[in-house]
C-alpha cells in the first residue's frame, strides 16, 4: 500500500532501544504461537468462527492429545528445552511451531521499524501479516487457501482502505487505485486458471491476488507478483535439480505470493528506484 500514495509521505526507520525491540519481538513470538494454534485447528472439522469456537480449549499435543502446561507453551524456548519432542509422548514436535513464532517476531519488528510514523497503518500491517502467515503455512501443508482466512482479510483491507481514504488522507484516488489493483491482479490469475483449466493455479490464488491488490495497490502489486513468480521459478528449478520434485509435481503457489507480498511491502520503493536507474542508464 505504501507503493502508491504512501511513497509521497515522509518515512523514517525506527531504531528502538534494546528493551523496546525485545518487547516487540517477544510480543510477535506470542502472536506466532497463537497463529500456530489457528493453523492447526483450521483443519479440524469442528472449527468455526462464531465466538472463535474452534479456538476454545487448552492446547494439546497433536499426537497423544495430552493437554500442555504453561511450561510447554513458551515460544521457541519450550521447543529448545524439550529438544523438539513432546514432554509426554516423546513424539517429535514439528519445526513449523518455532519457525512460525520466529518469523512472526521478526516481521513484527520490521513492520514497527518501517512504519512506526503511521501508527494506524502499522497496526493494520501487523494484523495483515498474521493473515498472510496463516495462508503461507496452511497452503504449504494442505494445498488450499482457507476461505475462513482470506475472506476476513479481504473485508478488513476494504474497510481500512475506505476509512483511510475518507477520514485520514481525504483522497478517493487511494481507494480507487487499490480496488483497480485488486481487480487487475485477480483478473490476471483468473485468466491463468481458465487457460490451464485449474492445473496451474487455483481459485484460492485468485482470491489471494485480489487481497494482495487491495493491500499493496499499484505499483506494489506488480513487484509482489513478479517476485512471487521469480522466487517460485528459482525454488522450483532447485527442487527439480535435486530430485525433490518433478516438472509435473504440484506445488502450492500461495506461499510464493505471500513472500512476494512481504518483499513488495518492505522493498517496493528501492526496487523501483533500482529499475528506473538501470533503465535510464
Amino acid at each position: 500500500m505504501y507503493s502508491s500514495l504512501f511513497f509521497n509521505l515522509p518515512t523514517q526507520i525506527f531504531f528502538p532501544k534494546i528493551w523496546e525491540g525485545f518487547i516487540i519481538f517477544v510480543f510477535g513470538l506470542s502472536i506466532g504461537s497463537f497463529l500456530n494454534c489457528v493453523i492447526y485447528r483450521l483443519a479440524l472439522p469442528n472449527f468455526f468462527w462464531k465466538n472463535l469456537g474452534g479456538l476454545k480449549g487448552r492446547s494439546y499435543c497433536p499426537h497423544c492429545k495430552h493437554n500442555l502446561g504453561w511450561q510447554d507453551l513458551i515460544p521457541i524456548l519450550s521447543f529448545v528445552i524439550l529438544k523438539g519432542k513432546c514432554r509426554y509422548c516423546q513424539k517429535p514436535i514439528s519445526l513449523q511451531y518455532p519457525l512460525v513464532e520466529l518469523a512472526t517476531g521478526i516481521l513484527f519488528l520490521l513492520i514497527v521499524f518501517y512504519f512506526f510514523s503511521d501508527f494506524l497503518f502499522s497496526i493494520f500491517c501487523l494484523l495483515i501479516s498474521c493473515f498472510l502467515i496463516i495462508i503461507f503455512v496452511y497452503d504449504l501443508k494442505h494445498y488450499i487457501i482457507p476461505d475462513k482466512i482470506i475472506y476476513p482479510a479481504i473485508a478488513i483491507a476494504l474497510i481500512f482502505n475506505t476509512f483511510y481514504s475518507i477520514f485520514i488522507i481525504n483522497n478517493s484516488k487511494f481507494l480507487i487505485q487499490s480496488l483497480l489493483s485488486a481487480l487487475g491482479a485477480a483478473s490476471f490469475f483468473l485468466i491463468i486458471v481458465l487457460v490451464s483449466r485449474g492445473r496451474w493455479m487455483g481459485i484460492g490464488d485468485i482470491k489471494l491476488a485480489f487481497f494482495m491488490g487491495l493491500f499493496l495497490s499499484f505499483p506494489g502489486i506488480l513487484i509482489a507478483l513478479f517476485s512471487a513468480f521469480l522466487v517460485g521459478a528459482i525454488l522450483g528449478l532447485w527442487l527439480v535439480a535435486f530430485g525433490k520434485k518433478t516438472m509435473k509435481s504440484e506445488v502450492p503457489f500461495g506461499p510464493f505470493l505471500v513472500t512476494g507480498t512481504f518483499i513488495a511491502l518492505f522493498f517496493s520503493q528501492p526496487l523501483i528506484n533500482w529499475y528506473w536507474n538501470l533503465f535510464l542508464i
